[in-house]
């Protein structure tokens, strides 16, 4: 998770706040805000990751933002709190190769007039990289394909049936339909949108 500035066309600065999912890339959570105190840090987390949803542990820096607070909140949820060392934002590369995808991507080519506004640009880049995007490192796929597509090997293997009598999910993303029943139980209707996928030259 982090914090980056952004300016507005009235020169006032507005913060957003983010949470990255290493594993898959996903864009978790963003948020904005004028003044981020360690109480409206910790109402995040707690709406980021509501019930068992919380991860291990959160990667963040030495800002003054995250207080005691924070690491209070962090601690009830069993979240493991690993700052990095001071002045080193490389120990969190995903968050800030995140940042500095949305400053060049969205950012660097919109005059942010005001809070609302942020929140909606944040909002529609975010859909934009978690369901349209693709990730090299994601065999050029994006973190929901990535995520339905472990969901499905997973509903495979505990029904014992073949892999090879389901639609091959990776790869670059096509404009196709899948059908519901494909789909692992528990996953959300909008991955029926899924793109279906040929596995280009693995066969």
């Amino acid at each position: 998770m982090d914090l980056f500035v952004v300016p507005t066309l009235a020169f006032r600065l507005l913060y957003g706040f983010i949470i990255v999912r290493l594993d898959r890339r996903e864009l978790v959570w963003i948020a904005v805000t004028r003044n981020p105190t360690a109480d409206w840090i910790a109402r995040q987390l707690t709406e980021a990751f509501p019930w068992d949803s919380a991860p291990a542990y959160l990667i963040r820096d030495r800002d003054r933002a995250f207080g005691p607070v924070v690491c209070q909140r962090m601690r009830a949820m069993g979240i493991r709190d690993k700052p990095i060392a001071p002045r080193s934002p490389w120990q969190n590369g995903f968050a800030e190769r995140l940042i500095g995808s949305i400053r060049r991507e969205c950012l660097d080519h919109v005059i942010i007039g005001g809070e609302v506004h942020f929140r909606r640009v944040l909002e529609t880049y975010a859909r934009y990289y978690n369901e349209v995007r693709t990730h090299r490192s994601l065999g050029k796929d994006d973190p929901i394909a990535i995520y339905l597509f472990e969901k499905e090997r997973n509903f495979i293997r505990w029904n014992g049936e073949s892999e090879s009598n389901r639609p091959a999910r990776r790869g670059l993303r096509k404009n196709l339909i899948v059908d519901a029943d494909h789909l692992a139980p528990g996953v959300e209707k909008r991955a029926a949108r899924i793109a279906v996928i040929d596995r280009h030259k693995d066969r």
